[in-house]
């Protein structure tokens, strides 16, 4: 099993697309995603990993990186980043700033089977997204492997790869309305997570401190929080 400290540094690599210079260009996303944030901070009880957008002044990258570099190790990754009102004020007044997102990163401590029968899906199924996940269809080619629960011969719960590097895929899990909280999301997760795993490369799991629902199925599957992120745009 990785180290957190590799781990994190492995997440930050799947989540954006990088130029020659580490520096951060855009969301990493299979056909190109949308403009990255200009700072991420990946922290472990290990070791903390940050990145800086390729547009920033190098005078505002030294100011943050010096801030980066005296964020101490914590117990609880949950406490907020010592240097959270200095980071916002930098930013700020180099540009407004538009967003933050903050959340847990997982690994996978076991492989658990599926309780149902989980489906890989092709380009070939996109009458299965039909039902909800229209707006799915065009990530079938890339987004693989990609999996789906369906019911009636529709997908009511889904499963994909996000993020995707040669060493790692990150999971994006999307169950409609009527099927929440029926499983159905750990089961998708759990197929993924097997594809993924027997691609010879790394599943993880990330989300938001506000989405506990994405928790719980973190929770349900056993999922070893290594570290949490954080993001400014």
């Amino acid at each position: 099993m990785l180290a957190d400290q590799e781990l994190i540094e492995i997440h930050a690599r799947v989540l954006y697309t990088y130029d020659g210079h580490s520096r951060i260009v855009r969301v990493n996303e299979p056909g190109g995603g949308p403009p990255a944030p200009r700072m991420f901070l990946g922290r472990t009880r290990s070791g903390n990993v940050w990145r800086f957008r390729h547009d920033l002044p190098i005078k505002l990258i030294s100011e943050l990186e010096r801030l980066c570099a005296d964020e101490p190790l914590v117990s609880d990754l949950q406490e907020e980043p010592r240097h959270l009102s200095e980071y916002l004020r930098s930013l700020q007044a180099h540009d407004r700033v538009s967003g933050i997102g903050a959340g847990p990163a997982y690994c996978f401590a076991e492989y658990p089977e599926p309780t149902r029968s989980i489906y890989a899906l092709t380009e070939d199924d996109s009458s299965i997204l039909s039902g909800g996940f229209e707006d799915c269809v065009a990530e079938l080619p890339d987004w693989q492997p990609f999996v789906a629960a369906i019911e009636s011969s529709q997908a009511v719960s889904i499963c994909r790869s996000v993020r995707i590097t040669k060493e790692v895929h990150e999971a994006g899990v999307e169950t409609l309305p009527g099927y929440r909280g029926k499983g159905l999301a750990v089961d998708v997760t759990a197929h993924w997570a097997r594809l993924v795993r027997a691609k010879g490369a790394i599943p993880l799991y990330s989300t938001s401190w506000e989405n506990t629902a994405s928790q719980s199925v973190a929770r349900k599957l056993g999922l070893r929080m290594f570290g949490t992120d954080l993001s400014i745009k």
